[in-house]
């Protein structure tokens, strides 16, 4: 624990300047409350039509950047707030966030896997993707492809697939596509509809009355004024690192590993028994983040440690990638569907599994790195 001390991405690492107290989260809080406000007027005023604009998608965008960052704050620094305003506060800003980003991660989804059936069969019969913005979410498109996904006996990763195998591929590409591009296409829309409904109900309404008065006024306890914040965030450090420690990660120094593979490959329709950690450690990266920015000052917004970034970005191909997998065993699990187009769907989901893996691998990467760079 000594060494995490000296971490340069540990709150607890600044020295010199005035120490950050409540007052300090007071008006961070009311920056993103301000933010949230600014929003939602910008998606009121540009429309939210049957598919939207990219007006209100980005307005969306920021109204879950700031929900996020209120409901983290509200997290890490609650011994300084009021306690049932903040249990009040934190399901409902996630409830704001989690909706908004559904129709943006059907579309991200079918992009990642769209593309990845081109690149795996050659095929250019693959249905052409939606072009609606979304009402809100994460970042678009299908992220890098970090190794091709080949079978672990397949020989040197120089050498091409065999004809008869990207044929193979390539018959049921087309219907898997298009398979999949229903599939999501109809959750995008579904998505997109909910989210539109969930702006107009009540409950969103009363949530953006609450935010409205924190903009102006922040429940802060009598002691908070005088309270450093950097504890509390080098206590969401500690969490992440402690998250990070129980992670496999001397398994995910190699870019696939046969017992994830086994697990992917499985027909269980459960989620994937190794993801869950990682998608709790993608969390808290975001949690120990957001506290830097709020102990960084009004301008912590702007901090930006490119250690963590790096690790932010694997995360997030991480979950991008284990999502896709899942929705191709899904679509795999479709009645009467041809053997050529569940091949297609089978060879998918094993590709995603594997840029799961070197997701994994990417993160370990990274954190060695600010690892080695705190010691």
């Amino acid at each position: 624990m000594a060494q995490q001390h000296l971490d340069p991405t540990d709150p607890r690492s600044r020295h010199g300047g005035p120490v950050p107290t409540g007052d300090a989260l007071a008006g961070y809080l009311r920056a993103q409350a301000t933010e949230f406000l600014r929003a939602l007027r910008l998606h009121r005023e540009t429309g939210s039509g049957p598919n939207g604009s990219e007006g209100s998608a980005e307005a969306a965008r920021a109204l879950r950047r700031s929900a996020r960052r209120i409901s983290a704050s509200l997290h890490s620094f609650q011994p300084l707030l009021d306690a049932d305003w903040c249990e009040t506060m934190r399901p409902e800003l996630a409830w704001v966030s989690g909706t908004l980003a559904m129709e943006h991660a059907y579309t991200a989804r079918l992009e990642r896997l769209l593309a990845a059936l081109h690149r795996l069969s050659g095929s250019t019969a693959l249905p052409s993707q939606p072009a609606a913005p979304a009402v809100g979410g994460r970042a678009a498109g299908a992220a890098p492809v970090a190794q091709r996904a080949v079978p672990r006996d397949a020989g040197p990763r120089t050498a091409p697939a065999s004809a008869p195998e990207r044929g193979n591929l390539t018959v049921g590409a087309a219907k898997a596509g298009a398979l999949l591009d229903r599939q999501l296409t109809l959750a995008r829309t579904r998505a997109h509809s909910t989210a539109l409904q969930a702006l107009g109900s009540s409950r969103f309404h009363a949530v953006a009355d609450k935010v409205a008065v924190l903009a102006s006024e922040v429940p802060l306890t009598k002691t908070a004024g005088t309270t450093d914040l950097r504890p509390l965030a080098g206590a969401a450090h500690d969490r992440l690192a402690d998250a990070v420690t129980a992670l496999p990660l001397l398994t995910a120094g190699h870019p696939y590993n046969a017992t994830a593979l086994v697990h992917g490959l499985s027909p269980d329709t459960v989620p994937h028994p190794q993801d869950a950690p990682w998608h709790q450690v993608r969390l808290l990266l975001r949690l120990h983040r957001y506290a830097r920015e709020a102990v960084s000052g009004p301008k912590g917004n702007a901090v930006v440690d490119l250690r963590l970034l790096s690790a932010g970005q694997a995360l997030n191909r991480h979950r991008d990638a284990s999502e896709a997998a899942a929705a191709a065993a899904q679509a795999a699990r479709t009645p009467r569907i041809a053997p050529a187009t569940a091949y297609a769907l089978g060879v998918l989901h094993a590709d995603q599994r594997h840029e799961v893996e070197a997701a994994r691998f990417a993160f370990q990467q990274a954190w060695q790195k600010e690892t080695v760079g705190a010691s």
